[in-house]
């Protein structure tokens, strides 16, 4: 027993090691990593749809130690009536009140009643959009809907929506989908205290023109996307990341910040700090206490891969190196 038990003991530590995934071995579009210092361990999120072989529709999490090797995924949110949805889009998962919150961008097969905004074959089906909001008590699920439907307008093609928290008031800054609108725009809706249904409509932010060389012919469609919130403890700056498409330089992230400190803006000095076709970032902090820009490189299926780069926070600017 002597001579058999250290072996026994080898074999079981390779067997959990072979489990692991490589980062570059997962498929994986709009990455959302949350750094839990109670396990110190790192939960990325993604749409289950990114995985060869996943047998639901829903959101599943990947957890990891180091941020390269990455336990097998496990569901969080399995969707109820899956056959009548066409997409699951950008998961991410936000503490808040003591409960954790999944924002989520489910797309129906479903069609919005009204016309195309342009009368082109090639302009995309008007479906049913828009970010719906899940609880649970824990990272690893099952969560729960806060309410039927989305927290997004119903008649809009909405997406990506995010949480922010502005002196105690929750709120939701999504996009309002190019495919509907054109020229995109993203929008920002107080929540409820438990984050159960919006209250008061949406304000207008910016649109997607007022990034620095974006298309300008009116009737090719101009994008919002990924946008999330970031506060320099230096400054007390309020900035935003958010993607989109820009002539000469690809699928690339945009930096803005609010000229008041408040998420209503106005939102200024829009400029492109990330260009190498990947985009819809996130922001976090490691357990060694570097801020990382999490993003999904190249902006082409099936490549997307997560990427991570460390974020430089100089206090009136934000710098990916």
């Amino acid at each position: 027993m002597k001579i058999i038990f250290p072996y026994l003991v080898l074999f079981c530590v390779f067997a959990a090691s072979a489990e692991l995934i490589k980062t570059a071995d997962i498929r994986i579009r709009d990455p959302f990593i949350v750094a839990d210092q109670s396990t110190q361990s790192y939960y990325m999120y993604a749409q289950a749809a990114n995985r060869a072989g996943s047998d639901f529709k829903g959101v599943e999490v990947y957890t990891s130690k180091d941020l390269q090797n990455w336990n097998p995924p496990k569901p969080v949110l399995k969707l109820r009536n899956p056959e009548k949805i066409r997409f699951v889009w950008a998961p991410e998962v936000h503490a808040y009140n003591g409960k954790y919150y999944l924002f989520v961008t489910l797309t129906y097969h479903k069609k919005l009643l009204e016309k195309k905004p342009i009368d082109e074959k090639s302009w995309p089906p008007m479906n049913r959009r828009g970010t719906h909001i899940y609880v649970s008590e824990s990272l690893e699920g099952s969560f729960k809907p806060v309410k039927k439907g989305p927290h997004t307008p119903a008649g809009w093609m909405a997406l990506d929506g995010t949480l922010h928290i502005e002196d105690g008031t929750p709120y939701m800054i999504f996009c309002h989908e190019w495919v509907q609108t054109i020229d995109g725009t993203m929008d920002v809706v107080e929540l409820q205290d438990d984050l159960a249904a919006p209250v008061g409509k949406p304000k207008l932010l910016f649109k997607a023109s007022d990034a620095p060389g974006s298309i300008k012919d009116p009737k090719r469609g101009k994008v919002t996307d990924g946008c999330f919130l970031y506060r320099s403890p230096k400054s007390d700056r309020l900035f935003m990341i958010w993607s989109t498409h820009i002539p000469g330089k690809g699928y690339c992230i945009v930096l803005t910040h609010s000229e008041s400190g408040k998420v209503c803006g106005p939102w200024n000095e829009q400029r492109v700090i990330y260009r190498k076709n990947g985009g819809h970032g996130m922001i976090f902090k490691t357990f060694d206490g570097k801020l990382m820009v999490a993003l999904h490189q190249p902006n082409n299926s099936p490549d997307e891969r997560l990427h991570l780069h460390e974020l430089v926070d100089k206090g009136d600017e934000l710098e990916i190196r």
